[in-house]
């Protein structure tokens, strides 16, 4: 693949998260944000508010969350910035 395809490749994959993200804030509900620094067990979750909270999976069955902490501003920021391609 060359690399002209490969970074157009990236740009749907970035613009569908984009899309998903909105999509979901529309209509009320959290954005799930995984990453690879967390705990197995552990995500983050974007309320349409804008806030961010890490939290606890209950289990792979459950899509019970409880959550750990709500992030700061500066730790909001740090993870759209890196997470959601901003």
């Amino acid at each position: 693949m060359q690399t002209i395809d490969i970074k157009a490749l990236e740009k749907r994959g970035n613009d569908a998260v984009k899309r998903l993200r909105k999509t979901k804030h529309e209509k009320g509900l959290p954005f799930m944000i995984n990453s690879k620094t967390l705990p197995p067990n552990q995500c983050y979750l974007e309320y349409p508010d804008g806030s961010i909270a890490l939290v606890n999976i209950k289990s792979i069955t459950d899509r019970d969350f409880t959550t750990v902490r709500i992030l700061t501003d500066a730790e909001r920021e740090e993870i759209i910035n890196i997470f959601l391609f901003k």
